[in-house]
């Protein structure tokens, strides 16, 4: 092991080296270019024995990912806003034909108004696409992710694509001190890739054919139920990654200062490490607030929320975009699985277009959850200039 002070998108490109990535379809965006340049010198210098392919565009990138994964072998890319959309079409056809495609999504805002700041509103839309979808807090966490996500994406009971999100610029053109596995430890704890079906000229096969509406349904179900079985899977790969490396994560989310909380806020990513602070800080005060960090929206952990916020008065959603419903897209799936448990739920939307998100807009929103056991508004947005939300 060895220690570097590095970016996330740094972070990325040594785990994705540690895995023995061997196809790396790569097209340039801000903020994600940084993990193709660092694994293109890997690559150059001859400490990473992979083919890079630069594609001429995001849709060509997937493409390739697609067959590559098809044909075999490992395989991994990344993108971010833009890109991500530009993949959609494709996007949809790795979990489907069951390719354990990982990749990389360098969180950035999506459309107009334009800009290359940090929002989720690029990944969230796609979390509907048959995708694992993990959203990381740190620098570690990054390189600690890609590694995992090899091994939940290739266990035999998932064979699905993994997409480990982290937050554009806060993360990736951040540095942080990174632990860095050696070679060896990686191999360890990541087997060899052993493909479930693979493109073979001895033995021939039909891959993504069109299906008629007989078969159809029920592609999707087996699709539903590798998304399901994924759940355990993320707990154990959690276990594992925890007794090999030291790190452990929680799995599906992690709770802090739960155990006696009477409000809590649940969060995902950079959000997370204000909230602590804030929650260490409201606890030296003698208030028994609480935080829940979200690490996957797909799978969502639904039965482990419910565990999670037993006892809650309140628990307040931050959502870093919008769903277009007057609420976030985060809120809307934390109300589907607790809106029947009486907890006071509160959505507090602020970070978008890359505005910063300070400590005190987090005491801010710990604020306001308490007043929502009071039946105050369902939905707030934190750092809006002129009208407050």
């Amino acid at each position: 092991m060895v220690t570097k002070v590095i970016s996330a998108d740094h972070a990325v490109a040594w785990a994705a080296r540690l895995a023995r990535a061997e196809v790396i379809p790569a097209f340039p965006i801000t903020p994600q270019t940084l993990i193709m340049e660092l694994l293109s010198e890997f690559i150059n210098d001859g400490e990473l024995d992979a083919e890079l392919i630069a594609a001429e565009s995001e849709h060509s990138v997937m493409s390739i990912a697609v067959g590559a994964s098809a044909g075999g072998v490992r395989t991994f890319t990344a993108s971010s806003s833009q890109g991500l959309a530009l993949m959609h079409e494709m996007l949809y056809v790795a979990p489907q034909v069951r390719l354990p495609v990982v990749m990389a999504n360098v969180n950035r805002s999506l459309g107009a108004a334009s800009g290359i700041w940090l929002e989720h509103n690029d990944s969230m839309p796609e979390r509907e696409s048959g995708w694992l979808q993990c959203y990381v807090e740190d620098n570690q966490e990054a390189l600690d992710m890609v590694l995992q996500a090899f091994r939940i994406a290739e266990d035999q009971r998932v064979m699905l694509p993994v997409m480990v999100c982290l937050d554009g610029f806060v993360l990736s053109h951040t540095v942080e001190r990174v632990e860095i596995p050696g070679q060896e430890e990686a191999d360890s704890f990541l087997p060899r890739f052993r493909p479930l079906n693979r493109l073979d000229t001895e033995d021939p096969r039909v891959i993504n054919p069109i299906v008629p509406p007989e078969y159809a349904m029920e592609m999707r179900y087996q699709l539903d139920r590798a998304m399901d079985a994924s759940r355990a899977v993320v707990g154990e790969v959690d276990e594992l990654f925890g007794r090999a490396f030291g790190r452990r994560y929680g799995g599906l989310l992690e709770p802090y200062l739960m155990e006696d909380a009477e409000y809590a806020l649940l969060s995902l990513g950079t959000a997370t490490t204000t909230a602590r602070a804030v929650v260490d800080e409201l606890r030296s005060q003698g208030s028994r607030a609480g935080l829940i960090k979200l690490r996957f929206m797909r799978p969502f952990p639904e039965n482990e929320l419910r565990e999670a916020a037993r006892g809650l008065r309140a628990l307040g959603v931050f959502d870093r975009s919008i769903a277009m419903n007057g609420l976030g897209p985060v809120f809307t799936e934390v109300r589907g699985a607790l809106g029947s448990t009486g907890i006071a739920l509160s959505d507090h939307i602020g970070g978008l277009g890359g505005r910063d998100l300070t400590l005190q807009e987090m005491r801010d929103v710990y604020a306001s959850i308490g007043s929502s056991a009071a039946g105050q508004a369902t939905v707030r947005w934190h750092g809006l200039r002129g009208e407050q939300g």
